[in-house]
């Protein structure tokens, strides 16, 4: 991999944004710079980092948070275009209800967070759709995001990067850099003990194989789920590589 220091911004409002770009694809092709970013939300930027953005020439925002998440922390650039494609975080309300039975430990935690990738192919796959049928439109630059920029932006981030034909191992070190640069929030206290914090604050390889293992059990493979699942046949994911991918 790159070194991951030259993808990563640096935001002070924005901790987990960084570039996707310089990845390798097939027949010696890599990902462009500077057009594909992914994030934690961007409701804390602070003057410098939307001059950044704004250097960067970013004009929309792909935005996978919650109704209530979104009317925490809007977007604090006014000329980005936000695109919202709502998937309702669950893992915090089930691992609350737990906890008032009762009956709660890290490895419920961890379990819930498989459960939850698993569910963004099951139940979320419309959404997916839609933030491709945008990127074959060609708006960027652009920033696919939700709040830690780590679960929904990570299934998002590696379903773009297979569909660019990057290598499976790359995608994997991609989402693990988010445990290198994401900072939560230190006025976000959810009610949760330590150990259960400690268990979803990061990413583990184990979620991502979750999303895949469903994606192979419901979809018969990677292949036919881009294909079914995503409307990407031959001819979009050609011109999906054209856009994102150096000649």
């Amino acid at each position: 991999m790159l070194d991951p220091n030259r993808r990563h911004l640096g935001l002070q409002g924005a901790s987990n944004f960084r570039d996707l770009g310089g990845y390798p694809s097939s027949h010696g092709r890599h990902v462009r710079w500077r057009q594909l970013f992914r994030s934690n939300h961007l409701g804390q930027l602070t003057t410098s980092d939307t001059a950044v953005l704004r250097q960067l020439g970013i004009r929309t925002a792909f935005d996978f948070r919650g109704r209530d998440e979104r009317l925490a922390g809007l977007c604090a650039l006014d000329d980005i275009a936000v695109h919202s494609l709502s998937i309702e975080p669950s893992v915090v309300p089930a691992l609350r209800a737990r906890a008032m039975a009762g009956r709660l430990n890290a490895e419920d935690a961890l379990g819930l967070m498989r459960d939850s990738y698993r569910n963004y192919i099951r139940n979320h796959t419309p959404r997916f759709r839609t933030l491709f049928d945008h990127l074959l439109r060609d708006t960027a630059p652009l920033v696919i995001h939700c709040t830690a920029g780590k679960d929904r932006t990570g299934v998002a981030c590696a379903l773009l990067l297979h569909a660019l034909e990057v290598p499976e191992d790359v995608i994997f070190e991609d989402y693990l850099l988010t445990n290198q640069f994401y900072r939560r929030d230190s006025a976000v206290r959810p009610d949760l003990p330590e150990e259960i914090l400690q268990a979803i604050r990061t990413v583990q390889a184990s979620f991502l194989t979750a999303a895949f293992d469903a994606i192979r059990d419901d979809h018969g493979g990677l292949e036919h789920y881009l294909r079914d699942g995503l409307g990407l046949g031959a001819a979009e994911r050609r011109a999906l590589q054209d856009r994102y991918l150096t000649r």
